[in-house]
């Protein structure tokens, strides 16, 4: 029964994708949905993966169509690289010692900051110092 309701959910939250997609503007839906997917898959298996999916979509980043470029950039900007104990995933929360960097805003991500942590870019919420995109 509790799978059944699960897998319910798990419909419901696949059809609502599109509706909540639609209210970006494009940039960073699909690279939002798809790290979220990820996250959400590694903590709550088939659920967390539609149910991260579609809190990436709404969250944003940067879009595929920049990542390259950004990626590249921040690569030559930030020269800190910081050592996590940690997997580097969606989701993960940073120490406080860890120093974030503006993104410019011809990427147009303005409430996030970004790092590189183990050879990775990342994107970063700076309130909760928790990742919200790896920049590949």
């Amino acid at each position: 029964m509790r799978n059944k309701i699960l897998m319910a959910g798990a419909v419901c939250a696949v059809l609502a994708l599109p509706f909540a997609a639609s209210a970006q503007d494009g940039a960073g839906t699909a690279a939002g949905a798809a790290t979220g997917a990820v996250g959400g898959a590694l903590v709550g298996g088939p659920v967390g993966a539609v149910v991260g999916g579609i809190g990436g979509a709404i969250v944003g980043g940067i879009s595929d169509a920049h990542s390259q470029r950004f990626r590249t950039y921040a690569e030559r900007e930030a020269r800190d690289d910081y050592r996590y104990d940690r997997e580097v995933v969606v989701g993960a929360e940073l120490p406080a010692t860890v120093v974030y960097r503006d993104v410019p805003a011809e990427y147009g991500v303005r409430e996030y900051r970004y790092t590189r942590v183990n050879g990775r870019v990342v994107l970063v919420d700076p309130r909760t110092r928790r990742i919200v995109q790896i920049v590949d």
